[in-house]
């Protein structure tokens, strides 16, 4: 009696981790550091030393990209809240037609008994994992201004090394502005990207092993409803002792 009990709790989803809180604590160190970099002078730098401007663009993909991870990962602890109540019902009870959200979308599709076995864990996986992809290209996209940034800067460089017709001490000054004006354009915007890629990729991270989890807990909740209709006596009467 008392393993059955320890088995049927086991089957139940854990406690939903804070993840909204984790991602305003992060973004409560990215504003920090931010307005620490700020008072630092390193903004006015970095975006006054890249006329190219990829710089301000790799910025702005990444501020946008983090403020949707935030609402993903709002959206994501409101999903496994909605899980968890309906994992507080009994099998037979029935699920709500709306405001179930995709646990219970997922458990209407598998009461239906479709042809396709794995349709409802497919459309539950579109739903907690599709948009990551998206954001993961994002993501690399980041990578790749940064990389463009560098081969616009070693061009420049290039081009003005092209450009000496003979070397006079008078004018090394100005050589040596137009050369390190295109070795800021590369060093800095390959910087900020990868940054950009690892900061933002820490939090793709932590949604995508969210969603896993998510995703576990739907068809555990799936395993315990079909394990509970199949203990059910016919006719859906309980035994009397």
């Amino acid at each position: 009696m008392g393993s059955r009990r320890g088995g049927a709790q086991s089957d139940r989803p854990s406690q939903v981790e804070p993840l909204w809180l984790e991602w305003l604590a992060l973004g409560g160190l990215l504003t920090f550091g931010a307005w620490l970099l700020g008072v630092k002078g390193v903004w006015h730098l970095l975006l006054t030393s890249d006329p190219t401007g990829l710089t301000g663009v790799i910025i702005l993909v990444f501020l946008g990209a983090t403020f949707w991870a935030g609402s993903r990962s709002r959206e994501l602890q409101r999903q496994h809240l909605a899980l968890q109540a309906l994992t507080r019902q009994e099998a037979h009870a029935p699920l709500p037609a709306e405001g179930g959200g995709w646990a219970a979308q997922y458990l209407h599709a598998l009461s239906a008994q479709p042809q396709d076995a794995n349709a409802p864990l497919d459309l539950l996986l579109e739903d907690s994992h599709g948009p990551h992809q998206t954001a993961w290209w994002v993501n690399g996209i980041q990578l790749k201004l940064g990389l463009l940034g560098k081969v616009i800067g070693f061009s420049v460089l290039a081009l003005h090394i092209g450009q000496l017709q003979s070397f006079d001490p008078a004018q090394s000054q100005e050589l040596l502005k137009s050369l390190t004006a295109g070795l800021g354009i590369a060093l800095l915007t390959t910087m900020v990207g990868l940054v950009g890629n690892i900061l933002l990729g820490l939090q793709l991270t932590r949604l995508d092993r969210f969603a896993d989890r998510l995703v576990a807990d739907c068809q555990r909740e799936g395993l315990r409803r079909q394990a509970q209709h199949a203990a059910a006596p016919p006719g859906g009467t309980a035994p009397q002792a």
